[in-house]
């Protein structure tokens, strides 16, 4: 049973897997961390990060962290409403609206962002460090600072023509 407000057909793309040794005295023990982005392809999009002994339990725990982080992306028909600059920590990335047939222009760690959030031509560049984790970060607060027409006519008081 879905939860109010909750999209119903999510998608879960799993970006990273990483693989931790913690050495102690008793010897090595080892644990996986999982980066995971779930959208519906409509403009919802979250992405989440989980730690287990095993990796199916990492992926379920990040990728109910990220099911909890959903955001939403105003969208302009397949692509962005316009140029944006997504930044976490050194991790640096341009957005570029792109016209249709482009496709998505990125690398994997901002496609999987791009892809489920329903965004099917855009142009990326990434800047700074490429982490797959500050990367998607970078992207997801890119697409958060996105503003649509109508957003930006009611911030200024103004008609936008």
């Amino acid at each position: 049973m879905a939860r109010l407000g909750e999209p119903i057909n999510l998608e879960e793309t799993v970006v990273k897997i990483n693989r931790c040794t913690t050495v102690t005295k008793g010897g090595k023990s080892m644990s996986f961390s999982a980066l995971v982005v779930v959208g519906d392809k409509k403009g919802n999009v979250g992405i989440g990060f989980g730690k287990a002994r095993e990796v199916p339990n990492a992926v379920s725990k990040a990728s109910k962290e990220a099911k909890k982080q959903m955001v939403k992306i105003p969208l302009q028909g397949d692509t962005i409403p316009h140029a944006v600059w997504g930044r976490y920590k050194a991790a640096k990335i341009f957005l570029k609206p792109a016209s249709p047939g482009t496709g998505i222009k990125a690398g994997s760690s901002a496609r999987a962002v791009l892809d489920s959030a329903g965004i099917k031509n855009i142009l990326t560049k990434c800047f700074g460090k490429r982490n797959p984790l500050n990367v998607t970060k970078a992207t997801l607060i890119g697409l958060q600072s996105l503003r649509t027409k109508a957003e930006v006519e009611e911030l200024r008081g103004v008609k936008i023509e």
